[in-house]
């Protein structure tokens, strides 16, 4: 079953964890790393959200991140 649509308001900081099946590691280089902050970077400016703090480690991340506009 799909999940629902999360409720993303405007200029609300939100908590995200982004985590791998069975804690399987999903980053094991630190280039995969470096890549990922990249994404940030990147999809922070395409989407308009702001990205305070990450936590990269190698089977989950977590994120606080601000959205500036809504969806379309």
């Amino acid at each position: 079953m799909r999940r629902l649509p999360r409720i993303c308001p405007i200029d609300v900081s939100q908590h995200i964890i982004q985590r791998d099946n069975n804690r399987q590691i999903c980053s094991g280089f630190q280039q995969d790393f470096f890549t990922y902050i990249g994404f940030f970077k990147e999809f922070s400016i395409q989407f308009s959200v702001n990205v305070h703090v990450w936590v990269l480690m190698s089977n989950h991340v977590h994120l606080l991140c601000t959205p500036r506009k809504a969806l379309e």
